[in-house]
């Protein structure tokens, strides 16, 4: 494919539509999602998604995608497990029963569904899939996937690479929980426990606590959390990503609740808004949305914050003595009596939950059973001294206020009201113009005050009540005005509303996948267990492709013995100040062994030309 000329990239800018894509572990949350701003959510099935605990009815799918898809909100599924071969023939069916209902997509990992009878549901290729090159990335394209969710690890460099050899939908992660190894490469939960992250049961090893010794036996860390990431956010970084051809921004956090929903999706709604004002730039869905809270990233769950590796390599990006919340710095200790502190400042409140570091530079934390004035009692003082710094993990207010939220979602609607010489006829049209129609008979007599009865009809049918719509205008243009009775006019709004909630349904457009499903050459000639495959029929797929499966999913194996369990971009010598480039004298000798609290040892290997570290199972 030859590479896009400048003309052609803005070409494709105007032409897109920009896309907030949003989790949701359940239906209360997704709704809450979807009028807080979302143009999209993503959400699990009760079976089949990478993570297992956050599984819906289809019941509760259906309501989903018709509250949803009246706002033109999308709505994807992940299915982005890999399946057994007795699973296949029920993911068939749950496919084509996903059709049926309009889901938007389906979000998946392995191929073996490519092989099954499924209708022509648009494929996203999960970032479980490995999509870390360009030339896989062609391949999927190639194949029939609409979309392919990148690598967390990705640069701004090189999706402007992607995006200038592709014409596939990029999908970006925005925000949240980072996980320490390039996705679908992990399998130290396996190797651990045999709870298999890409079968949805992650066990999350990496927040646990590790030791690291040198090849001379010497500790270089103990009992620290080595392998924990900060939290990703990429919030200023909104116009580089859409300008490098990212169309969707995913928030991490299907395990989350609604409180990390609302306060998330409202501040990254601003952020993206902004952007596409500026360049006159639209996104994918319908509707504005209105609240009364003021969005914080740093108020909600967060480990600190980090941009990763989109600018590139760096270190201080992973939370060695923590693997929890860290949330906000508020203040630091100035006095501390038998059962209460002060702080220099002045904002902490009853049932708030703090944090700090010990003595021994571990994050332990207390809550806070009342406030006078600045004196400050929490529920165990211990460990609270004079000089530490105070972080605020919870915040009770602000999480009250988002739970009391009156968030609402409104389409934008205008009503016209016309006359024939024997009926009255009232208009309700969207921004698709899609329109409701209303006649009613000329049974109406005249009103002594026209003009006040002209204004009691545009009050009323001004009103939206509960509805997903908002009357914007109203265009009343009559001979003589008639006296119509409050009740009913409300009683024409009403059925205008049905009406044109009926219309929109009826017309909303499938999502269809158009790119027939192709047998292309796949990049490998060669593929081992880091392919996952895990079923018949996948090994089909790659076979098609002229590919020689030597191994099938580690989940076969009966031992993970010097198998790399991680393929990492982030870096433990960099991050400890121990590469090379940073201390070329450092008194550790490679190689490095990383050991687990069960005492397993596992080898770390670092190929310094990618910056790429790996972890292997030495037993």
């Amino acid at each position: 494919m030859r590479l896009k000329s400048d003309k052609e990239l803005k070409t494709d800018l105007k032409a897109s539509r920009f896309e907030l894509l949003v989790p949701a572990n359940n239906k209360d949350v997704a709704i809450k999602a979807i009028l807080s701003g979302a143009d999209a959510v993503y959400i699990g099935y009760s079976k089949y998604g990478a993570r297992f605990q956050a599984g819906n009815s289809l019941e509760d799918i259906i309501d989903i995608i018709e509250f949803a898809h009246s706002y033109r909100v999308k709505v994807y599924i992940t299915l982005n497990t890999i399946l057994k071969d007795e699973e296949l023939p029920k993911v068939e069916k749950l496919i084509q029963k996903l059709y049926t209902i309009k889901a938007d997509g389906i979000i998946i990992q392995d191929m073996g569904i490519l092989e099954l009878n499924i209708p022509p549901i648009p494929l996203i290729a999960s970032t479980q899939c490995n999509n870390d090159s360009l030339e896989k990335i062609k391949f999927l394209e190639k194949t029939g996937f609409k979309r392919v969710i990148l690598p967390r690890e990705i640069s701004l460099s090189e999706i402007k690479e992607i995006k200038n050899n592709t014409n596939i939908e990029l999908e970006c992660f925005i925000h949240g929980a980072l996980c320490v190894s390039y996705s679908g490469q992990c399998y130290l939960s396996y190797s651990i426990g045999k709870r298999s992250a890409n079968r949805g049961e992650c066990a999350q090893p990496c927040r646990k606590k590790y030791s690291l010794k040198d090849a001379q036996g010497q500790y270089i860390l103990k009992n620290k959390y080595i392998l924990s990431l900060k939290d990703l956010n990429l919030i200023d970084y909104i116009e580089e990503l859409i300008l490098s051809g990212v169309t969707s921004f995913k928030i991490e956090g299907r395990l989350k609740g609604e409180e990390y929903v609302i306060n998330t999706t409202s501040a990254y709604r601003e952020a993206i808004d902004k952007v596409l004002n500026t360049y006159g730039l639209y996104r994918t869905s319908q509707g504005v949305s209105v609240s009364d809270i003021e969005p914080d990233l740093y108020k909600t769950f967060n480990r600190a914050y980090t941009n990763f590796n989109i600018e590139g390599a760096k270190n201080n990006i992973a939370t060695v003595n923590y693997s929890s919340s860290l949330g906000e710095f508020i203040g630091i200790v100035q006095s501390v009596k038998k059962d209460y502190f002060t702080l220099n400042t002045n904002v902490l409140n009853n049932s708030d939950g703090i944090c700090f570091f010990n003595e021994n530079n571990e994050l332990t934390g207390t809550n806070i059973n009342k406030t006078e004035g600045n004196l400050i009692f929490p529920a165990n003082i211990k460990g609270i001294k004079s000089g530490i710094k105070i972080y605020r993990n919870y915040n009770k207010n602000f999480n009250d206020k988002i739970k009391s939220s009156n968030i609402i979602r409104k389409l934008p609607v205008t009503i016209k009201v016309r006359e024939t010489d024997n009926a009255y006829l009232f208009f309700m049209t969207d921004e698709e113009q899609n329109c409701a129609v209303y006649i009613t008979s000329n049974k109406f007599e005249t009103a002594i005050n026209e003009e006040k009865a002209k204004q009691t009809l545009e009050i009323q049918l001004s009103k939206s009540g509960n509805t997903e719509f908002k009357v914007d205008k109203t265009d009343i243009k009559l001979k003589k005005t008639p006296f119509i009775k409050v009740g009913e006019i409300n009683e024409i709004r009403r059925k205008l509303t049905e009406k044109l909630h009926a219309i929109r349904k009826k017309n909303y457009k499938q999502n269809i996948r158009r790119n027939p499903l192709i047998t292309a050459q796949y990049p490998l000639s060669e593929v081992n267990y880091k392919a996952n495959i895990y079923n018949d029929k996948a090994e089909l797929f790659y076979k098609k492709r002229g590919v020689r499966v030597k191994e099938r999913a580690l989940e076969f194996q009966k031992n993970c013995k010097g198998c790399e369990v991680m393929v990492s971009k982030y870096c433990i010598k960099n991050q400890l100040m121990l590469c090379p480039k940073q201390n070329p004298k450092t008194k550790y000798t490679e190689p490095y062994t990383l050991i687990d609290e069960f005492n397993k040892e596992y080898l770390v290997e670092f190929n310094c030309k990618d910056c790429v570290m790996k972890i292997r199972a030495k037993d």
